[in-house]
């Protein structure tokens, strides 16, 4: 069992496939149809991604573990995604601030994987970076949009700006996984991409007319753990819906 390469994988394949699930729940549910298929596509993107990632843990952990078991047989504290992604969707402003960090950190981080001197996971980088790269564009601008409109929505989003910050911290943490993963070439280390991050964050915010929150969580975030298995309460009810079906038919086939 190849351990690092395990984790690694594990949390990235868990991250993106938590918030595929949250972004899924928009279906038929967004602001305008636009907006509805725009959010579909960017869940199914993720999953995806989610798909390769899980599956390259399956094969680092050399126990016979699929994707589908890794997805649907684990409960919460097996679960390794950041905080971030697990955090209820709440009003439009709320899923957008939270797309909008997740997917800066997402594209600079990929941008780094593609050079990994593990081939596996600088494939699936190769292949996820322009995705992640269209979903950074796109999440920026609607953040511009709904911060430089109308003084409803500038005050929503600034409140939803406020309220995801936060969770952004864990993002730029690094433990023994992260500092091996990096010894060993597989990834960079999680704390060089805060300033690259910080710098686009501050640029959107700014031709939003929004403002950065103050509190600086460099190496001190608010809330973290779940990349470690320690979740919030949100976590439970997301599994609960989306390991159903397996959990109740196990092993069903369509």
């Amino acid at each position: 069992m190849d351990r690092c390469l395990f984790d690694f994988a594990l949390r990235m394949g868990d991250t993106t496939l938590i918030l595929s699930q949250r972004l899924s729940a928009w279906c038929g549910h967004g602001p305008i149809l636009e907006e509805d298929l725009a959010l579909t596509n960017t869940a199914l993107d993720l999953l995806g991604q989610a798909r390769l990632w899980l599956t390259l843990a399956g094969e680092a952990e050399g126990a016979g573990r699929d994707e589908d078991q890794l997805a649907y047989l684990r409960d919460a504290h097996d679960f390794r995604n950041a905080l971030l992604v697990e955090r209820p969707n709440g009003d439009y402003a709320d899923t957008m601030a939270r797309q909008f960090f997740f997917d800066a950190w997402h594209y600079f981080l990929l941008e780094r994987l593609v050079k990994s001197s593990e081939p596996r996971v600088a494939a699936i980088a190769e292949k996820s970076v322009k995705e992640a790269a269209y979903h950074a564009r796109r999440s920026a601008d609607i953040v511009v949009r709904l911060g430089d409109g109308t003084d409803e929505s500038h005050e929503r989003m600034q409140a939803a700006v406020d309220r995801v910050w936060p969770y952004t911290g864990e993002l730029f943490v690094d433990d023994d996984v992260d500092a091996e993963a990096a010894r060993r070439g597989i990834a960079c280390t999680l704390a060089e991409l805060r300033a690259p991050w910080l710098a686009q964050v501050q640029a959107v915010l700014e031709e939003a007319t929004l403002t950065v929150p103050r509190e600086d969580l460099a190496g001190h975030p608010a809330y973290r753990g779940g990349r470690q298995g320690r979740h919030s309460e949100a976590l439970g009810p997301l599994l609960a819906e989306m390991q159903f079906l397996q959990r109740a038919y196990p092993g069903a086939t369509w």
